[in-house]
């Protein structure tokens, strides 16, 4: 059986087009790595290609190691010469040969977010600046949209505009950039965009990588931000043989500064592209590709495509309005049992997708009620999660001066001055004097440690005002009274980052948690709630089963497979989120998701 015998007519097309730029959609389930992947063996078996001449770009290393495992059982050992990787990866190997044009030696280290934040925090620290204010993350998160713009210090600071905060900002992106070179050091987002100066300022370098690199393919481009698509574009420049495959409605990452543009103006940016639709679905039933293309049809969009399959209509989708997120909950249960009856479904069979991590929160509640064993995917089972932790450390605190672990973990949060050094001296103190940790930073002066008496006046004050009201105000008070007096939530909204929204989001699911024991249990005392939660916590800890029900988001669930699926809280608010009713471009990329 020849290579090109097992393609559809569409896919054959895409792969045997090999001139010039080509951009292929490719809807969801429709082969397009297969294409890919034949497309590179095509080159090399049929047109006599050399495999170095070869660069295929993805996203995630997953997806790379995939495709380098395709090519090569397609082509043998010659794939070892093809350029195939992520953007990172492959700029990394140009940079190893490079990077000393722009003055940095070729053994240079990547920095990591944790040595990002490290250098950050020294930077914040010399420069005398309140962390309430530029805290290392929220800083962090600036320079990288910044990087991700292709925004040097000077061109970012260029743009700020009288904006204190961000005048401030400009200064310190400079100096980590500095400190950075001086550790020979460069961090993930300057992989690209050093590539890109490199090559824009030595002739030579382009010259030689835009002549090895005779075909360059791409995949996901419809999650390709600005420095990705101006490398492809300079890689691609001189031969233009350049194939994209995406797919307009799967564009679901503009939060990480992908431009959906760039696949919509691709025939613009390559004049003489031509277009190939992949519209035949492998993976799904006729019936919920309607749905599918019904949600989607109602998006503007350049690229009309319908996808179909040649597979059974199947089952229709099935639509439960539940009266609020247990009742939804329940369902999935009983649909759970009723198809391991009736279709001999495995645990493991069962996807549920929500849109935020903080939905999980009512589900896990009712599987664990069933003992049904689940796994959550790229979020934390809600009671692991760093701010429930932390809320529990402080009420832990209240209800028991005495817990030294608690206080440690909560001293520092939001952040006090409490050294690990003061921590140590204040720990051997209360061993040596045998009270609590607690009980040696409340009379720290007496104790000569000085720095921590002025640094935790606040701290102690806090948690002796919420100790005398413990008894008389419900839990639920008692939570808010402890986030607003400790600076918790305050510090979270001065960080200002997405990430930072969803622990708040979190907090205040935690807050139901705490409204809902108060009216199903009798006793309302802040002993029987903490009983109750290191209860259910527990649980979370026994070794997950193979066999068992999936729960994730559903930006985690992209190019995965379930033969039964739920998602829930399908409402106004919810998904599609509040942000995006109203701003039609939000909107889209919700539809996209769904």
């Amino acid at each position: 059986m020849g290579l090109l015998d097992e393609l559809n007519d569409k896919q054959y097309e895409a792969v045997t087009n090999t001139e010039g730029p080509s951009l292929i959609i490719a809807g969801a389930g429709s082969g397009k790595t297969k294409v890919l992947t034949h497309k590179i063996a095509y080159l090399i078996g049929e047109k006599s290609v050399k495999p170095w001449n070869i660069l295929a770009i993805t996203f995630t290393n997953k997806a790379a190691n995939e495709m380098k495992e395709r090519v090569k059982n397609l082509v043998g050992d010659t794939a070892s010469d093809i350029w195939m990787g992520t953007f990172h990866s492959i700029c990394v190997r140009i940079l190893r040969k490079t990077i000393d044009r722009i003055g940095f030696d070729s053994s240079f280290v990547i920095f990591d977010t944790s040595d990002q934040k490290s250098m950050i925090k020294k930077i914040l620290k010399e420069q005398n600046l309140d962390d309430k204010i530029f805290s290392d993350k929220s800083v962090l998160y600036e320079i990288s949209n910044a990087k991700n713009e292709m925004l040097t210090p000077e061109k970012y600071s260029a743009k700020v505009n009288g904006d204190f905060r961000k005048a401030k900002i400009a200064e310190i992106f400079a100096l980590y950039q500095k400190r950075l070179k001086e550790n020979n050091a460069i961090d993930f987002d300057d992989i690209i965009n050093f590539t890109i100066e490199i090559l824009l300022d030595n002739p030579d370098i382009l010259e030689y990588y835009s002549d090895k690199f005779k075909y360059v393919l791409v995949d996901e481009y419809q999650d390709t931000n600005k420095a990705q698509f101006t490398l492809v574009t300079l890689l691609a420049s001189k031969f233009g043989n350049i194939t994209v495959v995406g797919d307009n409605d799967q564009g679901i990452y503009s939060f990480r500064g992908a431009d959906i543009s760039n696949i919509l103006n691709f025939e613009k940016d390559f004049p003489g592209t031509k277009i190939i639709k992949l519209e035949q679905n492998y993976r799904c039933t006729q019936s919920v590709l309607n749905a599918a293309n019904e949600v989607i049809k109602n998006n503007e969009t350049k690229y009309e495509k319908k996808l179909w399959t040649s597979n059974e209509a199947g089952s229709l989708p099935k639509v439960y309005r539940g009266d609020n997120e247990y009742d939804e909950a329940n369902y999935i249960v009983e649909e759970i049992n009723h198809l391991r009856r009736t279709e001999y479904y495995k645990y493991a069979d069962f996807a549920v997708l929500y849109r935020m991590n903080t939905q999980s929160r009512s589900i896990e509640d009712i599987l664990r009620r069933e003992n049904i064993p689940y796994k959550i995917i790229g979020g934390l089972k809600f009671y692991e999660r760093k701010e429930i932790k932390d809320i529990v450390a402080y009420l832990r605190l209240i209800h028991n001066t005495a817990d030294n672990l608690s206080l440690t973990r909560i001293i520092n949060e939001p952040k006090r001055g409490v050294g690990k050094t003061s921590l140590e001296n204040v720990e051997q103190l209360a061993t040596a004097q045998g009270i609590s940790m607690y009980e040696i930073i409340k009379r720290a002066d007496e104790f000569g440690l000085n720095r921590v008496f002025g640094n935790t006046r606040e701290f102690i004050a806090a948690i002796e005002e919420l100790r005398a009201e413990k008894d008389s105000i419900l839990v639920s008070e008692l939570i808010k009274n402890t986030l607003q007096k400790t600076g918790y939530t305050k510090a979270l909204e001065a960080e200002n980052t997405t990430e930072a929204e969803n622990r708040i989001e979190n907090l205040n699911e935690f807050l139901t948690v705490a409204m809902e024991f108060e009216e199903q249990s009798a006793d309302h005392s802040l002993t029987e709630f903490l009983e109750g939660i290191t209860l259910s916590s527990d649980l979370d800890g026994i070794e997950e089963a193979q066999d068992s029900v999936t729960l994730m988001t559903l930006h985690s669930a992209k190019g995965l497979e379930f033969p039964a699926v739920f998602l829930v809280g399908m409402e106004e608010g919810i998904f599609p989120g509040y942000k995006s009713i109203g701003e039609e471009k939000e909107l889209e990329e919700e539809r996209r998701l769904c």
